[in-house]
């Protein structure tokens, strides 16, 4: 009789065996911790998600407005003409022919100057960086030396010389740009086929002859761009004066600025550039090649948006070390004041930190108070911690991220802080681990202002709340509710 009257209540006493003891519990709560990795991981691809959405949605502004431009210093460009035999056994006149070679001529000293207007473009919830800007490009070419190519006089076209001016993107031109040729105004126009020396020219016929000793050129455009600016200096000097309406951009590339001002929403730069590491010769002749390739996706940490790069054929003859690229470059960043997305990420990996210190200050306060805590009760609040990124995310693409993490943490913490409160009926403990939980998000924000020191900082936190839980458990008697329950 007693024997049937106890059976159907063993599996309960099994039940609760293991929910009142705090040795299985603990690992219980350990395994639902590593349960919580998978919606944190789903989190992080949502994060990823909306990122690529920005990144599409930006890369269609800048479509439209003008991608990342890349000003190079102009190319001097004279033909001359090559005979060439068809065949390496017969001499006679019949079996020769003519082809037409270019020679390319570097300038000796080009001065930079441009005065730069960024502005935040947007489209829905999405922003993009984007800039107007105002550039000169002013110089000389010296005097041609053709002799030292081994050329002929007599076979150099001068009436057919051309300057060969590249930029990055077409669409990013305000107005047909302007040179002025030794005091003569000329207009350039576009060039897709014959002289592909960057990726995309302009050209103009320039009047030059043999006894010139100064071909001073001055060029002027307005020039509109995304996210980032960057010159190519190929002259024997280059010096570059930049300036603009931005409180923070990146310089990058070859180069640093000799010289450098940034206040509170305005900056200034200059650089000064021999060309003893440029890779191209001062003059050289040949057929018109791409000399550089362009990789939009070198950035610096700034998530950016990623057209194709550009894929340059190698000239005959050279290698694609010969090639420029963006380390030869001087380039302005401009970066935005807040990435969202990207400290929303940096949030979401110390997700499982939260969860697993959170269960254990809950675990230490259960066994101190002696407030019994469910299983299931540790899901619920391990799901709202989890819902925080969720949150976080939802809130930063509206408000903004510092907003939106305060926001989530209040909502989050007063959450959970309610939900003790109703569990264990003891408004202090409530206050406790509300206290506890909200330190914890205080310093995971702290961590992501310190950028650099992130890593010690974090470190030493993440010791002293082992110290402090260690100190603590010192003071408990791990076994109370086992006693308790066999007491009973």
């Amino acid at each position: 009789m007693d024997n049937n009257n106890s059976s159907p209540m063993e599996p309960s006493s099994l039940f609760e065996k293991i929910s009142n003891s705090t040795v299985l519990k603990l690992f219980v709560i350990l395994f639902l911790s590593l349960i919580l990795l998978i919606p944190l991981a789903l989190i992080r691809d949502l994060i990823e998600e909306r990122k690529s959405r920005e990144q599409e949605v930006s890369g269609g502004i800048a479509l439209n407005w003008g991608k990342d431009q890349v000003v190079s210093s102009p190319v001097l460009a004279i033909p001359y003409r090559e005979t060439i035999p068809l065949s390496a056994e017969k001499t006679e006149k019949s079996n020769l022919r003519e082809e037409t070679k270019w020679i390319f001529v570097l300038p000796k000293t080009s001065n930079i100057v441009t005065a730069i207007s960024p502005q935040h473009l947007s489209r829905g919830i999405y922003t993009s960086v984007v800039y107007s800007s105002n550039i000169t490009v002013e110089g000389n070419f010296g005097k041609l030396n053709p002799e030292k190519l081994e050329i002929p006089v007599e076979n150099i076209d001068w009436k057919g010389s051309k300057l060969i001016f590249g930029i990055q993107d077409f669409k990013g031109l305000g107005k047909r740009p302007t040179l002025n040729w030794d005091g003569q105004e000329i207009v350039f126009d576009p060039d897709f086929n014959n002289l592909n020396l960057f990726n995309q020219n302009l050209v103009c016929a320039v009047p030059l002859t043999p006894q010139d000793d100064n071909n001073h050129f001055k060029i002027k455009l307005d020039l509109k761009g995304s996210k980032s600016l960057s010159f190519l200096p190929l002259s024997d000097q280059t010096n570059i004066q930049a300036k603009g309406n931005w409180a923070n951009p990146s310089f990058t590339g070859a180069f640093l600025p000799s010289k450098r001002n940034t206040e509170a929403s305005n900056f200034s730069a200059s650089w000064e550039i021999p060309s003893f590491s440029r890779k191209l010769p001062q003059q050289w002749v040949g057929d018109a090649h791409n000399i550089y390739r362009f990789d939009t996706n070198i950035e610096n940490t700034n998530d950016t948006n990623e057209p194709k790069t550009m894929q340059p054929t190698t000239p005959p003859g050279t290698s694609a070390n010969n090639l420029l690229d963006n380390t030869d470059m001087i380039t302005i960043h401009f970066l935005p004041d807040i990435n969202n997305y990207q400290k929303t990420t940096r949030v979401a990996k110390y997700g499982i930190l939260i969860i697993i210190l959170t269960f254990t200050s809950l675990l230490f306060t259960e066994v101190i108070k002696k407030k019994r805590v469910h299983i299931i009760q540790y899901i619920l609040i391990g799901a709202a911690m989890v819902l925080f990124y969720t949150l976080l995310l939802a809130l930063s693409e509206h408000i903004g991220f510092n907003l939106a993490y305060l926001t989530a943490t209040i909502a989050t913490v007063l959450l959970i802080g309610s939900f003790i409160k109703a569990i264990t009926k003891d408004a202090k403990t409530a206050a406790l681990l509300s206290s506890i939980l909200a330190i914890f998000y205080l310093f995971i924000y702290v961590l992501m202002q310190l950028r650099d020191y992130s890593l010690i900082a974090g470190t030493i936190g993440i010791f002293i709340i082992l110290a402090i839980l260690m100190r603590v458990s010192t003071k408990i008697n791990w076994y109370q509710f086992d006693s308790n329950h066999a007491d009973q």
